[in-house]
């Protein structure tokens, strides 16, 4: 199995489901309506400064249509060059789920120094 991520603005959203279609590939995914990030075609944040925002598409397949994916993002980064268009791969171990990520243990938090308090008049030891 294979893990595709396909990463782009709004703006080609249609293009690239579209194309998906034409290749008869990607039929099962989830869409992440909004993402937010900054690439190499600069920051979508979705906001008054950066207002643009990009969408992700994370599709399991098997490698024939990983690469009938990989066709259809080509032929829509093709005709929009500078949209900011990314497709990512992994690949699973053979007849095996991906194992899922360990998080380690966070460490305990450093102790906190000691208190000192004053309970006299200022200037004065107690």
């Amino acid at each position: 199995m294979i893990r595709i991520e396909i990463i782009a603005n709004h703006s080609v959203e249609e293009n690239i489901l579209e194309a998906l279609v034409s290749e008869n590939a990607g039929k099962y995914f989830t869409k992440y309506p909004s993402i937010f990030g900054v690439g190499s075609t600069g920051p979508r944040m979705g906001d008054a400064v950066w207002p643009e925002e990009n969408f992700a598409l994370v599709i399991w397949c098997e490698e024939e249509e990983a690469r009938a994916i990989e066709r259809a993002v080509s032929s829509v980064k093709e005709k929009f060059p500078g949209e900011g268009i990314k497709i990512f791969s992994l690949s699973a171990l053979a007849g095996q789920a991906p194992a899922p990520a360990s998080v380690p243990a966070a460490a305990p938090p450093p102790a906190p120094p000691p208190v000192k308090i004053h309970l006299g008049p200022v200037g004065e030891n107690i």
